[in-house]
């Protein structure tokens, strides 16, 4: 290890997921003009397992040698970052790469300036550290050459550039996230959050994941093959703060059995007002928009290995029946 370098093993840390001995180390890497939700949404997954209790232990890092600062997309500044070639990173550890300013990636002096790093991120990779992306963070690992003839995801506004410059990386459009091997790349902005509840349970299982959900207020947890444009946040294109909370009340209630009457006293509303409101603010029915929810979330909890009836259970529906039913009218092509 070099003089001065950061190292997951000291501090003589409890047992953790990485090596005996130690924790596991969560680096958070963060390029000029970083999204700020792509570095603190998974960042603060990892907190919160910490404080549950979970063998890990978090640092921010420089793309730079040398360098101990950066300045987020949004000019909100970091300091005290650890440059890459000060951290001595061992097999079950961990890099978080964010998505960052579009057009730094078109820039050959920034790619070449990246150089160094992304060569020491390859290196990682042959040690067995799992390498993450969120957004264009895609674009990175695509340069170093990691995801040469590879599956990947990216967000899907950069997709199309995404797949000219990097013609030898298979790109899959309109996915959450997507994992091959020890790498796994994420859409962007909340599935970056979506990735690290999921890390988080393939580390520490499902019931240590749905405890770290419900901290930090997320009811409904994406998985892999989930769309990027799941029904959980369509039609939310408005600023109408009532209609806001009918939809999280549906999207967090889909096996209680509640009516337009509920709903209404909810917010204060009559049933034909919020009727009317719900239809005009959102250009579908409260009726539809419940049962593209429910067909949704039966698809997941299927894929995850439900049974129909139990998925059937899960979403308020009576029967298997009417799961299959409903299955039919949403996903069959008219």
């Amino acid at each position: 290890m070099k003089d001065g370098a950061w190292s997951a093993a000291a501090d003589g840390a409890p047992s953790g997921t990485a090596a005996a001995g130690r924790p596991m180390a969560a680096i958070f890497m963060l390029p000029p003009g970083v999204h700020l939700l792509d570095i603190t949404g998974p960042a603060h997954i990892f907190y919160e397992a910490a404080c549950y209790g979970a063998p890990v232990r978090s640092l921010f890092g420089s793309m730079y040698a040398g360098q101990e600062t950066a300045v987020s997309s949004s000019t909100l500044a970091f300091g005290r970052l650890t440059p890459f070639d000060r951290l001595a990173l061992e097999k079950g550890d961990m890099v978080f790469l964010p998505g960052l300013e579009g057009t730094l990636l078109l820039t050959d002096d920034f790619m070449r300036s990246a150089k160094p790093f992304l060569e020491w991120l390859v290196a990682q990779h042959k040690k067995g550290v799992t390498i993450c992306s969120v957004c264009t963070g895609s674009f990175l690992l695509a340069e170093s050459g990691l995801l040469d003839g590879l599956s990947c995801t990216t967000h899907w506004k950069y997709a199309e550039r995404f797949a000219l410059r990097y013609p030898g990386v298979r790109l899959l459009a309109n996915r959450l996230f997507v994992r091959e091997e020890l790498i796994f790349t994420s859409a962007g902005v909340s599935s970056g959050i979506d990735l690290a509840l999921h890390l988080v349970q393939e580390f520490w299982g499902p019931y240590f994941a749905a405890q770290i959900a419900k901290e930090v207020v997320v009811f409904f947890r994406r998985g892999p093959d989930d769309p990027q444009f799941s029904v959980f946040i369509q039609y939310r294109n408005h600023l109408d703060h009532r209609i806001h909370a009918i939809q999280d009340r549906l999207a967090q209630s889909l096996d209680e059995k509640l009516t337009v009457e509920d709903l209404a006293e909810a917010v204060s509303m009559s049933p034909r007002n919020l009727t009317r409101l719900f239809k005009k603010t959102t250009q579908i029915t409260i009726g539809d928009y419940l049962e593209k929810l429910r067909v949704e979330r039966a698809e997941q909890l299927i894929g995850d290995g439900q049974t129909v009836q139990s998925a059937a259970l899960h979403c308020g529906l009576k029967s298997t029946n009417q799961l299959r039913s409903l299955l039919r009218r949403h996903r069959e092509p008219r």
